[in-house]
């Protein structure tokens, strides 16, 4: 097998020289600054906060600007530039429309973002700003970076570049595309730990931006996974997807955004609850619709129409699987329709509101005809929105369960743990699994849902199970005793609603407890961390996303606006540079758009490294240094003569 392999490696590097070569440049390679890693969670659709904070690199592009102006610009001038790296299109629409974008502006333009895009991207190698250089514009970029300006003779030759740009009418695209490789060099690595649907306004805004991203993975959060079944083909998970979006008044992303049909369900609500006030089930206006202007007691229809339905699917999953172990989650079999009460852990509940119209109580999780004609459109829309599985497919090809990465381990919610701090085991298929293994596991289970042949067992099987995943108690992605959705629809006590969580919540802030977690996925506990979202950090409560004595950190802080009351801030960024790990703290989105160009984070340094990080301490370098010890295999053996050099004979010169 090596003897293939070098043999294989030699058809790349076809002499001694070649491979020698090739050993020089990973090795120098290695001698660069890591580059920067940014890790966000729990976007929750909230586009606009979102995506100005990778494109200023959550303020970090302002710092750098400062930095390098501080003498030559005005606060106001770097102000300025900042905006426009942010968002390029809208600054130049101002400049062009107020006929401040003079031939003599943009020079000066140009000029600034090439030095700001040479001073950021000094740490990394030209290979690497290259793969973020724009196609379009690669060799006059290349050409601007690597120039000297202090020679007399290159700056002629510059000023002429940048004067054929302008007089080519080219200089607009040409600062679009500078400006979106200095975001993209700024943020060398983009980790998403979970949660980009729901509750806000354009989770498929966020898909694009991080689809247009060179380097961006993903570790699925129970939200993702509800969409990912969505698209597989779980009616649970569709319901569920439309419940939330009419919930919290998302009309636009589900209609606009995913094409999602929801004309079928707006009459079939209309008609069936048109004398229903449906008070228990008014949406949170939390933003407003552009296209899909939907009224509030219309949306509320909307609303429980497609939670009953909800309910009924989710009791036909659960009896198609008591393996589950949910049984107490068939909401609609412990309601007492006549006397309008729900029975739950031995006590009765009086519900809040009593007007079912589609359920027969002799048979609750039966879909009346005007259901089961609705769930038939429903599945037409989710199955033919090419926006939904173009964005769900580039999430299976970018995400998984848990990601280890630079000595860090990535995971969305919770590793479900016991409360003597050991890992709960889950039995799937008659197998137990726990820990790695179990999230190992999970990983070919989801790839089942969306990959296996439509009609085999096992694609039914993962289908349903991304519903578990989503809410179910052992679900890592969710890892609470249960959802409680329709208590809080009808139960007025707050004790029925009680969703218990996972020990791992609880025994994670043991210091002792996160060491063995890493060391249960090959990382060195003295050095590694757990990055998690899914909970909420309470700021205003005081708090703190560092936990376990520097080993664990929830970087959920708010992004989304749902959660912001509960937290005191609008999110997070976990920053990890060369020099040490941080943290951003965000303000409301609000209050970053009155500052835009000169915003700045609150930046807490949470650890700083020994000495300052270099590709060869990272899992790439690594993967150099294999390479390295390869190519020297290789080299040896054309040395031997076990492996012949692909010499090309050059023509004599006599």
């Amino acid at each position: 097998m090596e003897q293939k392999y070098l043999q294989l490696l030699a058809n790349e590097y076809k002499t001694t020289l070649d491979a020698m070569g090739e050993i020089i440049h990973l090795q120098a390679l290695q001698s660069l600054p890591k580059g920067t890693e940014y890790f966000f969670s729990d976007l929750h659709g909230e586009d606009k906060a979102f995506i100005h904070l990778v494109r200023s690199a959550s303020g970090n592009i302002r710092t750098k600007i400062s930095e390098l102006f501080e003498t030559t610009l005005s606060s106001e001038e770097q102000n300025q530039l900042a905006n426009l790296v942010y968002d390029p299109d809208r600054i130049l629409a101002i400049w062009r429309d107020s006929g401040r974008a003079t031939p003599e502006w943009l020079r000066i333009t140009i000029f600034r973002l090439v030095d700001l895009c040479k001073y950021i991207a000094t740490k990394y190698s030209r290979e690497n700003v290259k793969k973020k250089t724009p196609k379009a514009f690669s060799e006059i970029i290349t050409e601007l970076l690597t120039v000297n300006y202090e020679d007399p003779n290159k700056r002629s030759f510059i000023n002429g570049i940048i004067r054929n740009v302008i007089d080519a009418k080219a200089a607009f695209p040409f600062i679009r595309a500078i400006c979106t490789m200095i975001q993209e060099i700024c943020v060398n690595t983009l980790h998403i730990i979970g949660d980009i649907f729901d509750r806000g306004p354009g989770p498929h805004k966020i898909m694009e931006e991080l689809m247009a991203f060179p380097d961006v993975d993903f570790q699925w959060g129970n939200h993702d996974l509800l969409w990912m079944g969505a698209a597989a083909g779980n009616d649970v998970c569709m319901a569920s997807v439309i419940r939330i979006g009419t919930s919290y008044n998302t009309f636009d992303a589900l209609e606009d955004g995913y094409n999602i049909n929801l004309r079928p369900l707006s009459s079939f609500a209309a008609a069936v609850y048109a004398a229903d006030p449906c008070s228990c089930f008014q949406p949170k206006l939390l933003d407003e619709n552009e296209y899909d202007l939907v009224s509030s007691d219309l949306a509320a229809k909307m609303h429980k129409a497609i939670s009953i339905i909800q309910f009924k699917l989710e009791g036909q999953l659960l009896e198609r699987h008591p393996e589950f172990g949910m049984e107490d989650r068939i909401v609609l079999k412990k309601v007492d329709f006549e006397r309008g009460v729900y029975r739950h852990g031995g006590r009765e509940y009086p519900l809040k509101d009593t007007y079912f119209p589609t359920v027969d109580p002799s048979d609750p999780l039966r879909l009346s005809p005007g259901e089961e004609e609705l769930m038939v459109s429903m599945r037409a829309s989710f199955r033919h929105s090419e926006v939904l599985h173009r964005h769900v497919r580039f999430l299976y090809a970018n995400g998984s369960t848990y990601k280890t990465v630079n000595g860090n381990l990535l995971f969305h919610g919770c590793l479900p743990m016991n409360e003597d701090g050991t890992f709960q085991s889950m039995k799937l298929n008659g197998t137990e699994y726990a820990g790695k293994a179990l999230m190992d596991h999970l990983n070919m289970v989801i790839q089942d849902a969306y990959f296996r042949p439509r009609d085999s067992e096992e694609r039914a099987y993962a289908k349903d199970f991304m519903w578990y995943l989503w809410c179910g108690a052992k679900s890592p992605m969710y890892g609470k005793s249960q959802m409680s959705t329709f208590e809080n629809y009808f139960a007025d006590d707050k004790s029925v609603r009680r969703e218990v969580y996972n020990a791992y919540y609880t025994v994670s802030q043991n210091e002792s407890v996160c060491r063995d977690i890493l060391a249960a996925f090959g990382l060195d506990p003295d050095r590694a961390h757990i990055v998690n979202g899914h909970v909420p950090v309470k700021i205003k409560d005081g708090e703190t996303p560092v936990k376990a004595g520097g080993k664990l950190y929830v970087i959920d802080g708010g992004i989304a606006k749902a959660y912001q009351a509960k937290t005191g801030i609008a999110g997070y960024t976990l920053i990890f540079n060369s020099h040490h790990l941080a943290l951003a703290e965000h303000k409301d989105f609000a209050g970053i758009t009155s500052e835009m160009g000169s915003y700045t984070p609150k930046i807490r340094i949470i650890e700083s490294m020994p000495q300052r990080l270099m590709e060869k301490d990272t899992d790439l370098g690594l993967a150099y240094a294999e390479k390295i010890e390869d190519l020297k295999q290789l080299i040896q053996a054309f040395r031997l003569g076990t492996i012949k050099e692909n010499r090309t004979i050059e023509p004599s010169r006599s």
